[in-house]
């Protein structure tokens, strides 16, 4: 049978304040022409359907009309597990209805393996899906102590427990894989993943994922990615879409996965081409390049994290400008260009105050001089302090 592992599509989520609805609209309509074409026989969304816990009403509207689409009538069975964004029991809150249409939605943990029938192979498949697994969801304290090496010993534990609990209900005659939202140690991270462990407590070994799975769906990680050191066949799908400068350049994908009962599975993944790419400018020749570059309409419909090198603050006008010349500016930075520092240094008992503050200034700016206005300013403002003082 083969499978198509997804997971992180963050729904509701925004960049700055910038709505990210329609990007992942375009990623759910090119997922269904995937499944499609490839001609996907189930589904596994390994966590984080929405951004936060109580997502806006369009987020979860989205959420249910790709699930509709995806299924296929129930012909194509679906299994979707909470992340630690979503909220377990809002997103199983719909299983009575999606359950008819072959969507199991999981919210918090169990030691129940989920067993599914492919009608598209005749075969079945069993399903250890783990939900993401917090003390609170667990409704359990791991550790007694405060002490981050006995906290993660005690949660990788856990978790191994948890797996090798579901393991036992594997059969020989089935496709047998695993999926949990997790963070495995030695993954490599993006800064648009918000922390899912604090001090790094919540992390499990590559080796306690379990063996006896064919294939384990991981979901957290934004990076597609595999884990090497299991002792079985791991990966992390990563996010359909990027979710932070951190994550420019890199390709996402969803995973295919190939498997019989009893055989190894085979992977591969299939690149997306949906939403608007994240990328860096560095203007090191100041504000004409950028205008220039914006002349030869460069990156059109990306967003844009900008950084220009500036020997002066940049005015209100000036942005407006920019951001009106390109709707895509997420960050604008002004990088000051460094000044050598005075061979001579002098008290500044004998430096005018006139001086002292453009220093001030421009150690405040990393670089900025101030104009003629606001010096003139900042010298009437020490006037009227002194006539005060007098």
């Amino acid at each position: 049978m083969r499978l198509l592992h997804t997971a992180d599509w963050h729904l509701g989520r925004t960049l700055e304040g910038r709505s990210r609805l329609e990007e992942q609209a375009q990623f759910l309509d090119e997922l269904v022409e995937i499944v499609e074409r490839e001609k996907v026989d189930a589904i596994l969304m390994a966590g984080d359907a929405f951004d936060t816990v109580n997502p806006p009403a369009a987020a979860e509207q989205l959420f249910y009309e790709s699930m509709s689409r995806l299924c296929d009538g129930g012909k194509r069975p679906i299994i979707v597990i909470s992340g630690n964004h979503d909220n377990p029991e809002r997103l199983s809150a719909a299983s009575p209805l999606a359950t008819q249409h072959g969507i199991t939605l999981l919210g918090l943990p169990t030691t129940d393996v989920q067993h599914i029938y492919i009608p598209s192979q005749q075969e079945y498949l069993r399903v250890a899906a783990l939900p993401y697994p917090s003390e609170s969801r667990l409704k359990e304290v791991l550790s007694e102590e405060n002490d981050e090496r006995q906290i993660r010993n005690s949660y990788d534990l856990r978790v191994k427990g948890i797996f090798d609990k579901m393991s036992e209900q594997f059969t020989p005659d089935a496709v047998n894989v695993a999926m949990s939202h997790i963070y495995v140690t030695g993954g490599s991270s993006t800064d648009s993943e918000r922390p899912i462990e604090v001090g790094g407590a919540y992390t499990v070994a590559a080796t306690s994922l379990p063996a006896a799975a064919q294939y384990v769906a991981l979901g957290h990680l934004h990076r597609p990615q595999d884990i090497k050191r299991a002792n079985t066949i791991a990966r992390y799908s990563g996010s359909p879409l990027a979710y932070s400068f951190s994550e420019a350049n890199y390709t996402k994908s969803v995973t295919i996965v190939d498997a019989q009962p009893g055989q190894i599975a085979q992977v591969s993944e299939i690149p997306l081409s949906s939403g608007k790419p994240l990328v860096r400018w560095k203007a090191k020749e100041g504000l004409a390049k950028v205008y220039n570059w914006l002349d030869e309409g460069r990156d059109q419909t990306a967003w844009i994290d900008l950084e220009i090198h500036v020997k002066d603050a940049l005015s209100i006008e000036e942005i407006h400008r920019l951001r009106k010349l390109h709707s895509g500016f997420i960050h604008i930075r002004p990088v000051f260009d460094a000044k050598p520092e005075d061979v001579e240094r002098r008290s500044t008992r004998d430096v005018p105050v006139e001086e002292l503050f453009k220093k001030f200034y421009e150690r405040q700016t990393g670089g900025g001089t101030p104009d003629d206005e606001l010096v003139k300013l900042f010298l009437t403002l020490v006037q009227d302090e002194h006539t005060e003082d007098v």
